[in-house]
C-alpha cells in the first residue's frame, strides 16, 4: 500500500527525519525532504536516496516557522514528487532554561517550529487526502508530549500541543480514510539531543557524562537510546493497511520512560 505514495517530511536533512525518509523511500514512497544544512551534503543525501530506492526524492528549504514558506513546500512537493499522501511533521528545535529566564524569542520560535508548522502542513494537505480517500498524518511528538521535564517549558508545551492537535485532526478526518497519529520517542542520539547535553549540564551544574547517565537515560528503563531506524519502521507501519484503525493515538517509543 505504501509503494507509489508521496510523503513530505519536515526537518528531514538529519536525525529522526532523515531516518524516517530513509525508511519511507525504502518502502517505495516518493519523498520531499525539508530542512537546513550544507547544500552540497543535502544534495548528496537526496541523490543517494533516489538512486538506492528508485523513487522520486526532492528537497525544499522552507523555514517552517513561516506559513508562506510551508505553503510553498506543499505546493512544490505536489509538482515535483506528487500530492502529499503522507505528512510527517518532524521539524523541531530546543532551548533549555529556567522558566523565569526563558528567552521570549526562543519560546516563540519553538512554538512556531515544533507545533504551528504541523498545523499548517496539515491544513494544507487534508483537502487532497479527503478527496483521494486516503492519507496518513504522522506527528513526531516526544515522550515530552506525555510527561514533563524541568527547564524545557516551550518544548514540553509544544509537544503536549502536538498530541492535542493529533487527537483533534484524527476525529475530523476519521471517515475519509485518513489517520493522524503522534509518535512519542524517548531520547534519540540526534544532533538536537547532542546539543542539549552541554546546555543541560550548565543549567543543572553537573558534568556532561552525568547528564547522559542521570538525566537523559535515567527514565528510559532500557538504558539505551531509541534509534532512527526503529522510528522509521514505526512510521512506515502507520502508513500500512494494517494500521488503518490506529488513529488519534500517541505512541511511545521511549524505552519504558512513560511506564513509570
Amino acid at each position: 500500500m505504501t509503494k507509489g505514495k508521496n510523503a513530505i517530511i519536515t526537518g528531514s536533512t538529519s536525525g529522526i527525519g532523515l531516518g524516517i525518509a530513509e525508511a519511507m523511500a525504502g518502502a517505495g514512497m516518493n519523498v520531499m525532504l525539508n530542512g537546513f544544512g550544507d547544500p552540497v551534503e543535502i544534495e548528496a543525501t537526496r541523490a543517494d536516496l533516489e538512486k538506492r530506492h528508485g523513487v522520486a526524492v526532492g528537497y525544499h528549504a522552507a523555514d517552517v516557522s513561516k506559513p508562506d514558506e510551508i505553503a510553498d513546500l506543499v505546493a512544490t512537493a505536489a509538482k515535483e514528487t506528487g500530492p502529499a499522501d503522507v505528512i510527517v511533521n518532524n521539524a523541531g528545535i530546543q532551548t533549555v532554561a529556567p522558566v523565569e529566564e526563558f528567552p521570549i524569542d526562543k519560546w516563540d520560535a519553538i512554538l512556531a517550529i515544533n507545533l504551528s508548522s504541523a498545523f499548517h502542513t496539515t491544513r494544507l494537505s487534508v483537502p487532497g487526502m479527503k478527496e483521494r480517500k486516503w492519507g496518513r498524518i504522522i506527528n513526531v511528538a516526544s515522550a515530552h508530549g506525555l510527561v514533563a521535564s524541568p527547564f524545557k517549558s516551550a518544548y514540553v508545551a509544544a509537544k503536549h500541543g502536538m498530541v492535542g492537535l493529533t487527537k483533534t485532526v484524527a476525529l475530523e478526518v476519521a471517515e475519509f480514510g485518513v489517520t493522524c497519529n503522534a509518535i512519542c520517542p524517548g531520547y534519540v542520539l540526534t544532533p538536537l539531543v547532542e546539543k542539549q547535553i552541554p546546555d543541560t549540564a550548565k543549567a543543572r551544574g553537573i558534568s556532561e557524562e552525568d547528564v547522559v547517565r542521570d538525566v537523559i537515560l535515567d527514565a528510559q528503563a532500557t538504558k539505551q537510546f531509541v534509534t532512527v531506524e526503529q522510528l522509521g519502521a514505526l512510521a512506515v507501519f502507520l502508513c500500512s493497511d494494517a494500521a488503518a484503525q490506529i488513529t488519534g493515538t500517541a505512541l511511545p517509543m521511549d524505552g519504558g520512560w512513560t511506564a513509570h
